[in-house]
């Protein structure tokens, strides 16, 4: 456990440090939405994601392939070429929200959707952390809220350019 607490606290490290450096995602808009755009094809976005999460000893739950779903139903996407949807999470920081909000289950745990546009532009997408925290009447400047927006910002950069 001391272990995963010293790796989450690198990786919070890294986040502020790629915050101060202008490598940080773009902020979030009213909606909370956070756009990263990736420097790689949709399937080297998706490993180099997940070998991340994997790296930082989060736990990866379950990778949704919309597109497959869509076409699997007759249904063609439209506005984008890609869809997939990666659910991921760390349980015991995960379940601190939950206990603050039983209403925070609707966010957590953690989602981030990886979509290539019609101009082949692959885009890592994901809600941003504090625009939860206000939806659910959480403070945002906890530790805990801290620790896990430096995480996926984090998580985000690792499909930038380098």
């Amino acid at each position: 456990m001391l272990e995963r607490s010293i790796a989450l606290a690198r990786t919070f490290a890294l986040a502020l440090v790629l915050a101060v450096a202008g490598a940080a995602p773009a902020a979030a808009g009213d909606d909370g939405v956070v756009r990263v755009r990736s420097a790689y094809p949709t399937d080297e976005t998706i490993a180099r994601l997940k070998r991340d999460i994997a790296a930082k000893g989060i736990r990866f739950f379950v990778e949704v392939d919309q597109s497959q779903l869509a076409a699997d139903a007759g249904v063609k996407l439209t506005g984008v070429r890609r869809s997939t949807l990666l659910v991921f999470g760390n349980p015991p920081l995960g379940t601190q929200f939950l206990n603050a909000r039983p209403a925070a289950g609707l966010d957590w745990p953690v989602r981030l959707l990886v979509q290539e546009d019609a101009q082949g532009n692959v885009w890592a997408t994901y809600t941003d952390f504090a625009w939860i925290a206000r939806r659910h009447g959480i403070d945002p400047d906890t530790a805990q809220f801290k620790t896990a927006s430096g995480v996926i910002a984090s998580i985000a950069a690792a499909v930038t350019a380098p």
